[in-house]
């Protein structure tokens, strides 16, 4: 694979994650759609999306998924949306990826691991932004808003542990977005009284499933094996900042002092955590 074609791939693919929370922040908050049918919406055009890829590329490959991934992913997805009701598309992306890598550090540290120098200063930093931008005040995000994506953002660091080395990851992925779409019904059939639907909501949960989840998934996992897993990392940090811009552009959200400082300490932190995983030779 070419350097330009893998570049172009990376792109779309960090395009495609930060798409996700401009089209569910502009559902949930200029459509009527609720978030319980957003979210099984996008689980079953990202379902059907992973479905046609896998079948489009055949050839025999290992993996499938499993129900406790599929659980977590569902966490991911619900959490993501309820949350989305409340948050600014910037806020919820940065609250996200923290929680993600938070939830990703700490299982290297439970496994035994060790921070150096460096990589304790930048995960006391990412900590840090963290908590400065949840401390009450003005311009704090809203409190369950705030809870329901570092919850989502555990549960996808959950996700993404929990598929290391479990076969072809876009088979894998598509296993268990398959197996999530029927615990994300049955929570749309719990909260059918609440339901809410119309076309413009319907438009955006299926962008959302079918192209910045489902095609984004195959594109990241189609670039990924010709990169090294410092650089995954660490291109990935571009995702919320890309999200604030698309806020900016597309939804009039406006970035705060606190949020903007929040952002250099957290995506600095972990950039220092990743990037000294490399001088050590770390993949």
């Amino acid at each position: 694979m070419s350097r330009l074609r893998i570049v172009a791939l990376i792109a779309l693919a960090m395009i495609a994650f930060a798409g996700n929370s401009l089209l569910c922040r502009l559902a949930l908050k200029d459509t009527a759609i609720d978030a319980a049918s957003f979210t099984t919406l996008r689980l079953l055009s990202g379902a059907v999306m992973l479905w046609l890829v896998v079948r489009l590329r055949g050839g025999a490959r290992s993996g499938a998924g499993n129900w406790l991934s599929a659980l977590a992913l569902f966490a991911y997805a619900a959490g993501f949306s309820f949350a989305y009701i409340s948050l600014p598309a910037a806020t919820g992306a940065l609250l996200l990826f923290g929680a993600v890598q938070a939830t990703m550090i700490g299982h290297g540290l439970w496994r035994g691991e060790r921070l150096r120098g460096a990589q304790t200063v930048g995960l006391v930093l990412a900590l840090g932004g963290l908590v400065g931008l949840l401390l009450p005040g003005l311009s704090a995000p809203p409190l369950f808003g705030s809870a329901m994506m570092l919850g989502a953002g555990a549960a996808w660091g959950i996700y993404s542990l929990r598929g290391r080395g479990a076969g072809d990851a876009t088979r894998v992925t598509a296993g268990n977005f398959l197996r999530a779409v029927p615990i994300a019904a049955a929570m749309s059939i719990l909260m059918l009284g609440k339901a809410s639907l119309d076309g413009a909501g319907l438009l955006y949960a299926v962008a959302s499933g079918a192209l910045a989840s489902g095609l984004g998934y195959a594109i990241w996992y189609t670039a990924l094996p010709a990169i090294k897993a410092t650089t995954a990392a660490t291109v990935q940090l571009s995702v919320p900042v890309i999200a604030a811009l698309g806020g900016i552009l597309f939804l009039g959200e406006a970035i705060t002092l606190r949020l903007a400082l929040a952002s250099i300490a957290i995506l600095g932190g972990i950039a220092l955590v990743i990037l000294e995983k490399r001088a050590d030779g770390g993949r």
